[in-house]
């Protein structure tokens, strides 16, 4: 596994924001880890060969701490630097033997963390990437199950090493503090813990374990889950209470985290089967139709004649044509789909998420028809399909759609963003994945235009759907198109009147015109005239229902992108 080295991460964090003042042991010295420090944690610091991020003081106020890190080590040392401040740190950076990068007070220190921890997993630090796979590594997994708490996240392995842990004001406990400054569980807390039976909860099982909060032992209130194969502790997941008390989903939320990181982990731990990141390109094969049904649902671990259900998922976002939003929408695409794939892990074991065109899917694998008894789905008993319908196809199960709706809510809450999901229904065989796949994307297109309708099955959007096909073949054949309502739409665009629109909702509300205008906004005279001048220009006979219906379908088109 190759090294990665100091000018790795210069090269990723330098510009305008990060600046390298000093590098008295050259850009080739290996780099360990990336770690935070407050000014009163570095006489505690093992920091041999780290990059250490020195929040917490700026300019001169950070010298000493400076200087302590690079005693214990620091390959490199990041402080946030004023006017008349680079000088003095860089002479004191020069003498220590450690490298100085001057952050722009106006940075963020999860943002430069976040760009040279992603230069240090994906060159080679720690963890080893060909563990963890290239797209969910641990400590993205770490921060998702943060956000969806409200904690302050760790994730250690069987020998209660640190390998992971998620962003932290200042509410860390003395447990967590110093296990994240030594990368390892101090033994005294591990006695204690042993001792209330923690590790024994933990082992052979999905149970989650509550440790009070023991304020004479410094540790806060926080949440626990075993991270297993089989009966082999991988490692824990663990949660501590931060500013408030943790959210309810946090026991959900944190058993889907721990299946996650069992296939993170597993093959570290020489077992076969696939990872996270192959089973989700294998989903995202599999939807678009590429790869075998057969083939993939043995690299997935289920029957090739499962049926499954397909949820799909449209985050509403739009890349700035400008060019900046670009790299920012891709980061909140892959922080919306580790919430949706630790969701998905704890509805159920085999669900897997994946990301496709710009969307994010999530293949629900179901049992296939005969004896044995399907896995339940987390809280809402035994997850079955519903009754057959008259045309064979089982409807949505309303456990899976209330999981979707509680999903949907989560991701709007946390993005900011009318997020919108889309259940096709359940199919017989995982063959047909790549047409449940279409069905979704058919109704988050007709969900498109109605952004408060967070959750839809293809028979609530049904009526949208036939009519969308029908304005698809009326634009592609402008030879039976009315002439006249044409010039109508196009004087409307041209002269920014509005007989057409007042016209369509007028046909569309029976003739009311009361309830038309106060929708507008006008007196019911003025739309009236805006009536009497429609009809004129078009020659619509309002009379006749053919010419009626023909002038609704049409006049909606005005309002669709040219084909």
């Amino acid at each position: 596994m190759p090294a990665v080295q100091l000018h790795h991460v210069v090269s990723a964090l330098g510009g305008p924001g990060v600046d390298l003042l000093t590098a008295p042991r050259g850009l080739e010295a290996p780099l360990r880890d990336v770690v935070i420090a407050e000014p009163c944690d570095t006489e505690l610091l093992d920091c041999q060969g780290d990059l250490v991020l020195l929040i917490g003081a700026r300019g001169r106020a950070a010298l000493r701490a400076l200087i302590a890190a690079g005693r214990a080590g620091a390959v490199a040392v990041a402080v946030k630097t004023g006017a008349g401040d680079g000088e003095e740190l860089r002479r004191a950076a020069a003498e220590c033997g450690t490298a100085l990068l001057a952050v722009d007070p106006r940075a963020r220190w999860e943002q430069v963390e976040s760009a040279a921890r992603a230069v240090v997993d994906s060159v080679g630090g720690v963890p080893d990437p060909a563990e963890l796979g290239t797209d969910g590594d641990l400590f993205s997994l770490a921060q998702t199950v943060a956000t969806l708490t409200g904690g302050i996240v760790s994730i250690e392995d069987a020998a209660n090493r640190v390998m992971a842990y998620s962003r932290s004001g200042d509410q860390v406990d003395e447990l967590r503090r110093l296990s994240i400054l030594g990368r390892v569980c101090p033994e005294e807390f591990l006695a204690v813990l042993r001792d209330w039976g923690v590790y024994t909860r933990l082992r052979g099982g999905e149970e989650i374990v509550a440790v009070r909060e023991r304020p004479e032992l410094g540790i806060r209130s926080r949440r626990v889950a075993g991270i297993s194969a089989g009966s082999r502790l991988l490692g824990t997941i663990w949660v501590q209470e931060g500013q408030g008390p943790l959210e309810e989903r946090t026991d959900r939320v944190l058993r889907g985290a721990a299946r996650l990181a069992a296939l993170l982990l597993v093959r570290g731990h020489g077992r076969a089967g696939p990872g996270s990141a192959l089973r989700e390109e294998l989903v995202a094969g599999l939807l678009a139709g590429r790869p075998a049904a057969g083939s993939a649902a043995g690299q997935l671990g289920v029957a090739a004649d499962s049926g499954a259900t397909v949820l799909g998922i449209d985050l509403r976002e739009r890349e700035d044509a400008a060019g900046p939003a670009g790299p920012e929408l891709e980061l909140r695409r892959t922080r919306a789909a580790g919430i949706v794939a630790v969701h998905a892990a704890a509805y159920r074991r085999s669900a897997v998420a994946a990301r496709l065109d710009g969307r994010v899917y999530v293949l629900l694998p179901e049992a296939p028809p005969g004896p044995g008894v399907q896995e339940p789905a987390a809280g809402n008993g035994s997850g079955a399909a519903g009754p057959q319908d008259s045309a064979g196809t089982a409807p949505s199960d309303p456990a899976v759609l209330s999981w979707a709706a509680d999903l949907v809510s989560t991701l709007r809450s946390h993005l900011g963003t009318p997020v919108q999901g889309a259940l096709a229904r359940p199919v017989a065989r995982l063959a047909e994945a790549p047409t449940a796949r279409s069905t979704a994307d058919t109704v988050l297109d007709a969900m498109a235009g109605t952004p408060g309708r967070a959750v839809a099955t293809y028979d609530d959007v049904r009526s949208s759907v036939a009519l969308g096909a029908i304005l698809e073949l009326l634009d592609a054949r402008p030879d039976v198109r009315d002439p006249a309502l044409d010039v109508l739409i196009e004087r409307d665009r041209r002269q920014r009147t509005e007989l057409a629109s007042s016209l369509l909702l007028y046909l569309d509300a029976f003739g009311d015109v009361s309830k038309v205008a106060e929708r507008l906004h006008i007196h019911p005279n003025t739309l009236r005239h805006r009536i009497r001048r429609a009809v004129s220009l078009s020659g619509l006979d309002l009379d006749d229902p053919e010419q009626r219906l023909m002038a609704m379908l049409q006049l909606r088109t005005a309002g669709r992108p040219a084909l």
